[in-house]
């Protein structure tokens, strides 16, 4: 690390993740803001994250995963 352009290519990769730190901070705080005002619209904030989780995924990928929870319910004696 004795070679000068090492140490400034590493101190503006800091630098740049440090930024991208406080930028993820704010998204994360306007994210929560918009929750906020969902549920003070009476919106269900734990029904809405899941909805916001379920479109991140692959429809085939979640209709496998709600047959499988639909056989494992009718098999503990829960109707789905």
């Amino acid at each position: 690390m004795d070679d000068p352009v090492q140490g400034d290519q590493l101190k503006t990769i800091v630098e740049r993740i440090e930024r991208l730190e406080e930028e993820k901070k704010t998204i994360a705080d306007d994210i929560k803001e918009v929750y906020a005002e969902a549920k003070g619209n009476g919106y269900d904030v734990a029904v809405l994250r899941k909805v916001v989780a379920l479109r991140k995924r692959d429809l085939g990928e979640r209709k496998e995963e709600e047959a499988i929870l639909d056989l494992y319910l009718q098999a503990v004696g829960e109707q789905a």
